[in-house]
């Protein structure tokens, strides 16, 4: 299974359109969605190509190829809008070669998503990419901290591969 992860899209339909054509570039089997679909939140300023109906859309295009978590700003309301799940704290997915992937926005305790040893740790909230062996976040499609770019993840076999939206390498880590 290929797979591409985004987070952190707070609306924006411009960088959201820009993520969908890398997902198409990619020719991934899944998007994992982490969370901060279609709100700004009061923390976070307003997105540049902030329009939360585009965004639902976009989405709603590819809802059988969507597996998503519920991120701290997402809604009740939300679910009403678009076509796939998202209100699930986490998800947990088999991981190639053994263990799991687990899904989750970032923005409870890690100790409530359930980890065992091999689980690899999927997470968003924090706008700030890392790609470490037991723990993978994409940053954040629109809105990165830390002077980090725009970037998603891709997961193919055990190999992770953090890019920016323009299809460019940033970071690499084998599970």
């Amino acid at each position: 299974m290929k797979y591409m992860m985004i987070s952190d899209i707070h609306g924006d339909a411009q960088c959201l359109q820009q993520a969908m054509e890398r997902w198409e570039a990619e020719k991934a089997d899944a998007l994992l969605v982490l969370g901060d679909l279609l709100y700004h939140g009061p923390r976070n300023p307003i997105p540049q190509g902030y329009d939360p109906q585009a965004c639902v859309q976009i989405f709603n295009q590819y809802k059988e190829k969507i597996i998503a978590v519920r991120g701290n700003c997402d809604a009740d309301v939300d679910q009403m809008l678009v076509a796939f799940a998202i209100m699930a704290p986490y998800m947990i997915l088999p991981l190639e070669g053994g263990g799991r992937l687990v899904l989750t926005h970032g923005h409870h305790p890690v100790e409530e998503v359930y980890l065992q040893p091999g689980d690899v740790l999927v997470s968003g909230h924090t706008h700030v990419l890392k790609a470490e062996k037991a723990h993978i976040n994409p940053g954040s499609i629109s809105l990165p901290k830390e002077g980090n770019p725009k970037t998603y993840a891709v997961l193919e076999g055990r190999q992770v591969t953090i890019k920016t939206l323009d299809g460019a390498a940033f970071a690499q880590v084998k599970l």
